[in-house]
This record gives C-alpha cells, sequence and structure tokens, in this order.
C-alpha cells in the first residue's frame, strides 16, 4: 500500500525546493482537506477550475475562522481587516470589477510598449556596472532595482526615501505569506499604517503635481462618471507598487538561476534571440515567482469528484500546476525554452483576479534576462543561492555570480 503524502510546506528544505513535494502531491492528485482546514489543489485542471469559478478572495467568509485569521486577530487584540484589504487583490466583484476597471486605464497595451526603450537603458546601464564589478549579487544589481525603479517611474513618484519605502514594502509583502509570529503580524500591520500615511501624502502631492504619469492618469481615471475615491487611490497604488516590483524580482533572479542550472538551455537563448518571448514564459513556468492563491467557496463546490463544502479556505498550488505532466508532458520538471505550451501556465493567475501587471512583468524579463546572458557569456553562480526564506513569494535573496 503507497503511503499517503502529507504536504509539510516548513520541512527541511522546502523553501529552497519544493518541488519534489509538489509532484508528489500532484501524483497522489487527491483533493485534501489539511490539518489546518484549508482545502488544497495541485494539478493544473484543478488549479484552473478554481481560479475561474465564482468564488471569493474575503477570507473573513471562511467558517470556521483560519487559523491566520485567529492569530492576527491575537496579535492586534481584536478583529482587524488584513493588510491589503480594500486592494484589486483582496475585493470580489462588483467592487473588484468596478475599480478593475478604472485601474487597467493606466495599464493599456501601449503604455507598458512604450517602456521597453527606458526598460532596456535601465539594463544596459546596470550591465555596465555588474562588468565594472566583475562579481555581484545579481539580486542588488539588476533583479530588484531593476523593477523598482521602473514601477516608481511609471507611477511618477516623487522624490521619497527609498531605503525606508524598500523595508515598509518588504515587510506589507509578508501579508501574502502564511505567518505564526505575532511579532511579525504586528510589525506588518505597523508596515501597512506607514504605507497608508506615505501613500496618502503622495496623492496629496500629486493632486498639485500632475504629469504625464500612471499615479496621475489613476486621479484622473473614470468611467461612466466614477472616479477612484481618495482611500481608493492610496490602497490600489500601494498594490501597484507591491507587486510591481516585489514578483518580478523573483524573475529575473530566479530565472536566470534556472537558467545557470541548465546551461544547455542558457547557451540556445545566448544563440536564438527568437526564443525571447517564449523563454520569458518557460521560466515562469518553470519557477512561478507567485506559487501559490486562495479562494472561499461561495457554495459546494466538486472537483475531481470531491465535493468542498460552501465557506471553506481554498489553496491553488500555481506551482505545482504549472509543473503538471498532463498539460507539460513527461519533462515538465525541466527547464525547455521552446515548450510549445509554455504559456499555458498559471503563474499570473486567471479568470477575473488575472494579473493587470502582466505584460510589464513580461517585458521586464524578456529583456532583462536574454541581455544579461548574452552580454557576459562567462557567467556563472560565484557562491551558494541564499533564498529569501518565503514560501508564496519565493526566491533568491541573494545570487552571487561572476561575469568573467
Amino acid at each position: 500500500m503507497t503511503e499517503t503524502v502529507q504536504w509539510n510546506p516548513f520541512a527541511s528544505g522546502a523553501r529552497e525546493d519544493p518541488y519534489p513535494q509538489y509532484t508528489a502531491l500532484r501524483r497522489q492528485g487527491a483533493v485534501a482537506q489539511t490539518e489546518f482546514g484549508m482545502w488544497t489543489l495541485w494539478r493544473h485542471g484543478q488549479v484552473s477550475q478554481l481560479l475561474r469559478s465564482r468564488l471569493s478572495v474575503d477570507e473573513t467568509l471562511v467558517d470556521p475562522p483560519t487559523l491566520g485569521r485567529q492569530l492576527l486577530e491575537q496579535a492586534l487584540g481584536g478583529p482587524r481587516a488584513e493588510p491589503l484589504k480594500g486592494t484589486l487583490l483582496e475585493l470580489d466583484p462588483p467592487d473588484h470589477t468596478r475599480l478593475r476597471k478604472l485601474v487597467s486605464r493606466a495599464f493599456t497595451p501601449r503604455a507598458i510598449e512604450a517602456l521597453e526603450p527606458d526598460v532596456t537603458r535601465l539594463v544596459d546601464e546596470a550591465l555596465d556596472r555588474i562588468a565594472d564589478a566583475g562579481t555581484v549579487d545579481l539580486v542588488e544589481a539588476l533583479a530588484f532595482p531593476l523593477p523598482f525603479t521602473v514601477i516608481s517611474t511609471m507611477l511618477g513618484m516623487p522624490d521619497v526615501d527609498a531605503a525606508e519605502l524598500r523595508r515598509i514594502s518588504g515587510l506589507l509583502v509578508r501579508a501574502l505569506e502564511p505567518v505564526g509570529d505575532l511579532d511579525l503580524l504586528r510589525a506588518i500591520a505597523a508596515a501597512e499604517e506607514d504605507m497608508t500615511a506615505l501613500m496618502t501624502d503622495v496623492v496629496a502631492w500629486k493632486r498639485h503635481h500632475p504629469a504625464d504619469d500612471m499615479f496621475t492618469a489613476l486621479i484622473e481615471a473614470e468611467a461612466d462618471g466614477d472616479h477612484l475615491s481618495e482611500e481608493e487611490l492610496v490602497r490600489q497604488v500601494t498594490l501597484i507598487y507591491l507587486a510591481g516590483h516585489e514578483t518580478t524580482v523573483n524573475l529575473i533572479s530566479g530565472g536566470t538561476l534556472a537558467l545557470l542550472r541548465h546551461p544547455g538551455e542558457l547557451q540556445r537563448l545566448r544563440d536564438d534571440p527568437g526564443l525571447d518571448g517564449n523563454a520569458v514564459e518557460e521560466l515562469l513556468r518553470y519557477d512561478s515567482p507567485v506559487q501559490l492563491t486562495r479562494r472561499v467557496t461561495l457554495e459546494d463546490m466538486d472537483i475531481d469528484g470531491v465535493t468542498i463544502p460552501a465557506r471553506s479556505f481554498v489553496l491553488g498550488v500555481l506551482a505545482s500546476a504549472n509543473r503538471d505532466e498532463d498539460v507539460f508532458g513527461p519533462d515538465a520538471d525541466r527547464l525547455r525554452l521552446d515548450r510549445p505550451n509554455a504559456a499555458a501556465h498559471v503563474s499570473f493567475s486567471a479568470g477575473v483576479h488575472h494579473c493587470l501587471g502582466a505584460a510589464l512583468a513580461r517585458l521586464e524579463g524578456r529583456v532583462a534576462v536574454p541581455r544579461l546572458v548574452r552580454r557576459f557569456p562567462d557567467l556563472a553562480l560565484a557562491g551558494e543561492v541564499d533564498w529569501n526564506g518565503r514560501l508564496n513569494l519565493r526566491g533568491p535573496a541573494a545570487l552571487p555570480v561572476a561575469v568573467r
């Protein structure tokens, strides 16, 4: 009799490489409830059904309350809205539909395409600095500053303390992780207050200093006579800012690491610029910058013959779905830049919560990674990878590389 595999995201080595567990759980295939009460989905078809179904993202609907919500209330001394509450990430239709319609006006294909010259310039300037240094931490030298600068420029952020902003955003993004440390939960809540205060000041400044940027576009966005309120502006800009750099860091650093670990594919990318677009899709599939997503059932839901009750917390493991052999073939655990259906990945979610910034992330990855590997034919790891310890936004915290 085959022993049932239990998911243990805290097992030794799981943060560095969760994929062996994902593979075992996917092959086991069962839609199952964990000891913490949540339901987990591992296969591509299961996760796709979750993403495209009429479900909620409001964790307060879960009955009984999730352990995470109980801990949050314990940390803060009573009921309190989750960090990022009121953003597109945490809203259901019709509120989500209304706000997305307004916010999407700042993410037009033309606006994203127009950024390519600036992204290329920023990448080349970073590569010049890397060449002078010889050996660098790629996260600090390219993977973080590129999307950080791009989203700050797109928004039209005024001069602020970048180090403090990075500290706040680094804490706030931990709200997307399972957290059992009460002190950390309090720190995340404090970071939310700091970010709200900062963005409120920026909104006030921006109203008096309009420009050709996303922040001004959001202030002026109008649909059927509707505009974003002050609070809605603050919330959505906070989300855009966080999502605009915290995830793309993982795409650039994790994608480069994947190539360094697959030298044949690395050389293939160097030799064939025609692969650039599909290569980014395969890098997104192979090691998803966002590993998990969650939904709450509004009514009983059947997935693969298993009934998940209404008001249940369901976790869809995007990173496992992206390695499903039934969709991507028997070599799904291998990086293959010419994979014909690489874009079938679910790294940007799907349905009503499909990532608004997907085109921007693709652009930054498509420019940064190929230019890096072609600029430095001797690019190599120069030490151990330091992982960021996150379960959801998993990626390298430091990636030492040598360019000669």
